[in-house]
């Protein structure tokens, strides 16, 4: 979840520490503080009075600042920061309970605990599997920690790791390539791990900045936007998910050799091998440049490897720039986080929904199974608006079944399996924002039956705000400037206002949707108040309401009646029928953006005369 949207589930209070962090970045002059001062000027000098998208315009300008600050927290070797942020930073842990954070602490330390005793005796046993070049490594690793952990017993102070040694063996273990769960096993063979108490880590990880905690819901949130700083500092540099791809692309021997150099069981199944490779955070770059291969490459074959398999392999078009390998990873690692940064879905929300549907209906395991891969508590997480919510896009989801449930899916719904099959699925997927469009009346009339009928599955519930959503992509499709940022802004708890078109000059098309179980329309008395209201508003933040545009599925007579002889509205009315007929007329015209004039004129717009005029 956006740093935004959580903020918005805050109150002051909540906010406290992590704005406090942020004001001490900012007063030290940060290396974008013209761009901060320019926001502060424009809005308040004071952190806590800004709006929730001036904090975060805020913090994306002093990322590079808060994760220094966080590195600096991690100098403290007994914090358990690692432990910790490796499971605040996986997959679906964005937002979780407090009494289920509580669960998986627990059972983190278990597993891990057992892990380290196995890792122990492994080291220790002449007769592990473990290569003895490798046994080699982790036990000059593991003394050059002991020294830097225990030397300060010889001036009688507490045993500590200062930044300054920390420094040192992080480039220790990067030459020796000891992966991220390596060095958690090491670190903690030397000091001893201690299971501390919920109440006393979510305070620990308030103070630091890196998580937020709601007392009214019990809710624990991680932004999208420090999940990635938490993930670089922690030398992952991409996504789970990402790497998750890239492992998927490689052969079974590939895994194999990976598997050995980092002492990870190399005979469990693929998606086993994949599995634990992530999470024993070892480097993508260090995967692709040396771990997969047998016998060693020249610089000149390695990038030859890299640019195949970006293009070839990973389809990344066009082809990433870069005369070094250095320059090509830095390319690769921007492809992949402007992958993550972006919004859209690749398909529609509509088609995400529909998609998720059928997975539901064609793999019934499938729900369970990945409530168990990603650990989440809820159990109804086959809906579009909870894979949203923790950043999982439709091939994210695809990513994470086995290639037989995917052919078993397409085979279903009839979808091709030559070729790359969740691509073919994901194509299958895309027109069904057309199938909500085509049913955009019978959303309007809350015609559950017909919607049933049509294909559209879709709760009571949910028609008035899916109503609402279609007007905002009609009105986008003919052109015109829908301001969700301006809504956003000047909507109050009180005035929530539906559409707001900005037409420039500070002026504005008000555009209200009404979802009507009846005939028609006919509910008049409370549409003046209403927008009234929304136009006082708007005065207020000097913008001129210059018309306001009433949807509905129908009207009765007696309300276009009432509506044409109250003449302060400056109201017009489009039944939905008339909209999705100007939409199409709009889309066979010759015209790019259509003329909001033609909306100005009549009380009841009526489709034949706007279709005469754009198609002259």
């Amino acid at each position: 979840m956006k740093l935004e949207k959580i903020l918005e589930n805050l109150n002051s209070f909540e906010k406290n520490s992590f704005l406090k962090i942020i004001d001490n970045i900012i007063a030290k002059q940060p290396q974008n503080y013209t761009e901060i001062e320019k926001i502060l000027s424009d809005k308040t000098r004071d952190l806590k009075n800004m709006d929730n998208i001036n904090i975060s315009k805020v913090f994306n300008l002093v990322q590079d600042e808060f994760s220094t600050y966080i590195r600096s927290e991690f100098a403290d070797s007994k914090s358990q920061l690692d432990i910790l942020t490796d499971l605040i930073s996986r997959e679906g842990k964005c937002i979780l309970k407090l009494d289920w954070f509580s669960r998986l602490y627990e059972k983190e330390i278990t597993s891990f605990k057992i892990k380290l005793k196995h890792f122990e005796d492994s080291i220790n046993n002449e007769k592990s599997e473990i290569e003895e070049n490798r046994k080699r490594d982790y036990l000059i690793y593991q003394s050059c920690l002991n020294t830097a952990f225990c030397n300060d017993e010889q001036n009688n102070q507490d045993k500590k790791i200062t930044r300054e040694e920390q420094a040192i063996l992080q480039t220790l273990a990067t030459n020796l390539g000891l992966s991220q769960e390596e060095i958690k096993l090491i670190n903690y063979l030397i000091i001893p791990i201690i299971k501390h108490e919920v109440d006393t880590i979510i305070n620990d990880l308030k103070a630091a900045g890196v998580i937020f905690y709601s007392k009214k819901t019990n809710t624990i949130y991680v932004a999208d936007e420090i999940v990635k700083i938490l993930r670089r500092t922690r030398g992952k540099l991409i996504s789970d998910k990402y790497f998750r791809r890239i492992l998927n692309l490689l052969r079974e021997p590939q895994l194999n050799l990976v598997c050995k150099k980092h002492s990870l069981d190399w005979r469990q199944p693929y998606e086993q091998k994949v599995k634990d490779i992530i999470n024993a955070g070892i480097s993508f770059s260090e995967v692709l440049l040396n771990d997969i291969q047998k016998d060693k490459m020249t610089l000149t074959e390695k990038k030859l490897f890299l640019n195949e398999f970006c293009d070839k392999e990973l389809n990344i078009s066009p082809s990433l720039k870069g005369s070094t390998i250095d320059d090509k990873i830095k390319n690769l690692i921007k492809y992949f986080d402007d992958l993550e940064q972006d919004d859209r879905i690749g398909i529609s929300f509509e088609g995400y929904e529909k998609m998720l549907l059928d997975l539901d209906e064609s793999l019934p395991h499938l729900k369970e199974e990945l409530r168990s891969e990603m650990e989440f508590q809820e159990t109804n997480i086959l809906n579009a608006t909870h894979m949203m919510a923790f950043n999982l896009k439709p091939r994210d989801i695809l990513e994470l079944i086995s290639k037989s449930d995917l052919n078993k899916l397409a085979t279903k719904k009839d979808i091709k399996i030559r070729g790359d099959v969740i691509n073919n699925i994901l194509e299958s997927y895309k027109d069904s924002a057309n199938l909500f469009l085509e049913n955009y009346t019978n959303i309007g009339f809350r015609n559950l039956a017909a919607l049933k009928e049509n294909g559209i599955s879709i709760k009571e519930g949910d028609l008035g705000v899916k109503f609402e959503e279609l007007t905002k992509n009609i009105f986008e499709q003919l052109g015109f400037n829908v301001d969700e940022d301006l809504r956003r802004k000047i909507n109050t708890e009180k005035d929530k206002i539906d559409i707001l078109i900005n037409i420039g000059n500070n002026e504005i098309i008000l555009v209200e949707c009404k979802t009507n179980k009846e005939s028609g329309y006919n509910k008049f008395s409370s549409v003046p108040r209403q927008l009234k209201s929304y136009s006082t508003l708007l005065s207020r933040n000097n913008f001129k309401v210059v018309k306001s545009i009433l949807i509905a599925p129908e009207f009765t007579v007696d309300f276009i009646k009432d509506c044409g002889l109250d003449y302060e509205l400056n109201l017009s009315l489009i039944s939905a029928p008339s909209l999705i007929k100007i939409l199409t007329g709009f889309k066979n015209s010759k015209l790019k953006t259509f003329p909001h004039n033609l909306l100005m004129r009549d009380v009841l717009i009526h489709e034949d005369r706007v279709l005469a005029s754009i198609e002259r």
